[in-house]
């Protein structure tokens, strides 16, 4: 199959060596470099971050919408609808983005002599891409993650999805309930279901890591929780869980490994509900630390949820990571999470916003470890099947090759 010339587009991306903003981007366009495929990824630029690099045979530019750079507010450090509330700034900046980031794909479009763009997030890249096929006749691919979905409620932003998403020349979505989501925009467009994937050799049980139990002082249950720290993620509901948790198993500590805006309250919560020696805040963790992180752990939960703008988990790429790494989850039945989590198969999925079922699940497979290590098992065996990036890169590739 001829190889193409890919414009990658996104606004969350590496900033640098080790960032610790997620990396599937990334990932994916290394992946398809690795095919063969030229690819170049245009990304928002960050102070401190370069404008142009190359790393690992991806091609990456890096625009900047804003000066002075360290007032770059609208993108990174907690993504674009948090920024938005947390800086004023920003308000004002996202239409700076959105036009320099349409500039700058029409100028890379001439410069790199692109075949074909993949959209990802279908705002503001999958409309910036349909006004780049509008005038340069350039096809593109535009992938949905959800938060770009999820919280659109406003008709003038839901009419700019479905032109991006009905002129596109493939869409795909992260996970099944994406999928459903954007059919509510645009019904007529046959949407696929290509998830992002996890690097098995990366997550793995044999990173377990009794140093990491000793640092935080972790002689019996470790549970393990990782995600910024917003609203959607439900970790209020994690902590409320610990006080019955501990009150079964008063050994058992709670690692939670992120950083974001409710992290202050959450302190506060863990304080008042006396649990300062059980839950730990660790804050940010560089992605390749964190693979000891998920196999040191007993337990990985996570209790996202649908907040009342109606955002919520895509799909849960920390959840693949916890089974990859051979540890046992914990979820709600929210969002894309059933894709991942079957019942009481590969993990066991509780209703949102209920702490008390939320610890009754944690305290039933902390004192099962049987029923932990079937259901972990089982969890990692899917993922090595439906969810490896080696399965994905594949996938990817084989979508470009039937764009014309």
């Amino acid at each position: 199959m001829p190889n193409k010339s890919i414009l990658v587009a996104a606004t969350t991306f590496p900033r640098w060596k080790n960032d610790t903003e997620p990396n599937f981007v990334f990932v994916l366009s290394r992946l398809l470099a690795g095919y063969g495929h030229k690819v170049v990824v245009l990304a928002p630029h960050f102070h401190n971050a370069k404008k142009f690099e190359v790393i690992d045979g991806v091609r990456i530019y890096r625009f900047s919408y804003f000066l002075p750079y360290s007032l770059q507010k609208v993108c990174y450090e907690g993504g674009i609808f948090g920024n938005l509330k947390k800086y004023r700034i920003a308000v004002f900046q996202l239409p700076l983005l959105v036009a320099f980031e349409f500039f700058n794909m029409a100028r890379l479009i001439k410069k790199e002599k692109i075949d074909v763009v993949h959209a990802h997030w279908i705002l503001p890249q999958g409309f910036s891409a349909c006004l780049c096929k509008k005038l340069f006749n350039v096809p593109y691919v535009a992938t949905a993650h959800a938060g770009d979905v999820f919280p659109l409620k406003n008709k003038f932003f839901r009419f700019l999805s479905n032109l991006a998403i009905k002129n596109s020349d493939f869409c795909t979505a992260n996970s099944s309930y994406t999928k459903k989501e954007l059919k509510k925009i645009s019904a007529a467009k046959d949407i696929q279901v290509l998830p992002m994937g996890v690097d098995l050799n990366l997550f793995a049980s044999n990173n377990k890591n009794t140093a990491l139990r000793k640092k935080f002082g972790i002689k019996k249950e470790f549970i393990l929780s990782v995600g910024r720290l917003a609203e959607k993620k439900g970790i209020k509901y994690l902590v409320m869980a610990m006080e019955k948790v501990v009150k079964r198993l008063p050994d058992a500590k709670l690692v939670i490994v992120g950083d974001g805006p409710e992290r202050g309250s959450l302190e506060a919560l863990a304080k008042k509900l006396g649990l300062g020696k059980n839950i730990i805040f660790a804050g940010k963790v560089g992605n390749t630390e964190l693979p000891k992180f998920y196999a040191s752990a007993d337990l990985f939960a996570g209790p996202s949820i649908v907040t009342k703008s109606g955002d919520t988990e895509g799909l849960g790429v920390v959840f693949l990571e916890a089974l990859a790494s051979g540890t046992c989850v914990v979820g709600s039945n929210v969002g894309g999470i059933p894709d991942i989590i079957e019942h009481n198969k590969t993990g066991l999925l509780v209703r949102q916003k209920d702490p008390n079922q939320l610890a009754d699940s944690i305290i039933k497979l902390l004192l099962d470890r049987n029923l932990r290590k079937r259901l972990a098992l089982s969890g990692q065996r899917k993922i090595r099947e439906k969810y490896s990036w080696k399965l994905m890169g594949k996938k990817f590739d084989e979508l470009f090759a039937q764009v014309k």
